[in-house]
């Protein structure tokens, strides 16, 4: 068990606000109201202390992704551990069906272990028009049957499936995964705005990566988007790397849907932590190129190569995101979606000690995930 220890001195970003000169108390792996008279204290002045990320979408990194072998998982799970995401979704990409079920097994006993949260499917329940990085030859109608088959092999630990709700089944693969505790996310998506409607009518509450892999926002045909945005049951995902939305979209989405319903993700793929060069997203080969991944053949973008410690420091630094809803966003938001907020997401008595501690220009200097020091902050090296 890890020693009794203090940090103090920073600004600590709490549910109810900033506190400067503020105290974390770690007992084992553990957050406590107060400290063992004989804890360790670490004077972290100048710097911030905020929770844990949460990523709810993250298909791998470090050279490796969550379509391959659990060595390949656990390799993905540390790289972004080591950028501040302490809690994190695997997500798969559209594939045989029978290689599905097949990662869903492997990755379900990773969820077992407490290494993921949790299985996220992203495909192959997505429209041909809006395939985005996914090979349209394994493309299928969300058919109930199917969507259940893959549930019942992640033996309770799908937390997510992404689907195109106006396609055949869509509908009733909503209402299936909603009986079934299971979130529902449009996108990937030709759907108009009515049929988006429905959708969250029968029990949809997230919107994958918003404006990405759907139609365009329009005056007379508003699509999906302004479905999503304006319905207080949605959480939106984001993708905050610069390369997938303008800045203007990215105001206009909090500016709508505001702090509480936005959730920032990764949609990382292999190259996340890495760099440049080829690397495969499930069977199609993508090319990465100063930081922006995209597909050998038609020149998708393919996911990203993000981590979530520059999407917070581009919030607070580019888009100008108070540091409350920069965490709201990468921590409270996610978290609470999962249903995981008892446990993490806020630096509170009795959560899990899942937190970051940042230097004043908002670079990561320190990771501990359940009281353990996952990156050693420069005073313990």
């Amino acid at each position: 068990m890890a020693p009794s220890l203090v940090l103090a001195g920073a600004r600590v970003v709490l549910p109810g606000g900033v506190v400067a000169d503020g105290r974390v108390s770690v007992e084992g792996t553990r957050i406590v109201a107060a400290a063992a008279e004989n804890a360790e204290v670490i004077d972290v002045s100048g710097h911030w202390l905020i929770p844990g990320f949460v990523d709810i979408h993250n298909h791998g990194g470090g050279g490796a992704s969550f379509s391959g072998t659990t060595a390949d998982a656990l390799r993905a799970i540390r790289t972004h551990r080591a950028h501040g995401t302490t809690t994190l979704v695997a997500s798969t990409v559209t594939d045989e069906m029978d290689l599905l079920v097949r990662q869903a097994g492997l990755l379900s006993e990773l969820a077992e272990q407490g290494e993921i949260a949790g299985i996220h499917f992203e495909g192959p329940f997505i429209s041909p028009c809006r395939k985005g990085a996914h090979s349209e030859a394994l493309l299928r109608d969300p058919d109930p049957a199917e969507v259940r088959k893959l549930i019942d092999a992640a033996r309770g630990k799908a937390k997510m499936v992404t689907l195109a709700t106006e396609l055949p089944g869509g509908i009733d693969s909503v209402r299936l995964l909603a009986e079934h505790g299971v979130i529902a996310a449009i996108g990937h998506t030709d759907a108009t705005y009515e049929q988006t409607v429905e959708a969250i009518d029968a029990g949809a509450t997230v919107a994958t990566h918003l404006f990405n892999a759907m139609p365009a926002l329009g005056h007379r045909a508003p699509g999906p988007i302004a479905a999503l945005l304006e319905d207080e049951r949605v959480t939106v995902e984001l993708i905050n790397d610069g390369t997938h939305l303008h800045p203007a979209a990215l105001e206009l989405a909090f500016h709508h849907a505001g702090a509480s319903r936005v959730a920032f993700i990764t949609d990382a793929m292999d190259a996340a932590g890495i760099g440049d060069g080829r690397y495969m997203l499930g069977p199609l080969e993508v090319e990465v190129s100063e930081g922006v991944a995209r597909l050998v053949q038609g020149g998708s973008i393919a996911g990203s190569t993000l981590t979530l410690d520059r999407a917070f420091k581009r919030a607070v630094t580019v888009d100008k995101l108070s540091v409350e809803d920069a965490v709201t966003a990468l921590s409270v938001n996610p978290a609470r979606l999962l249903g995981l907020f008892d446990r993490i997401g806020s630096l509170e008595p009795g959560k899990d000690a899942d937190l970051l501690l940042l230097d004043a220009d908002f670079g990561l200097k320190g990771v501990m995930r359940q009281g353990e020091w996952v990156v050693s902050p420069p005073q313990l090296a």
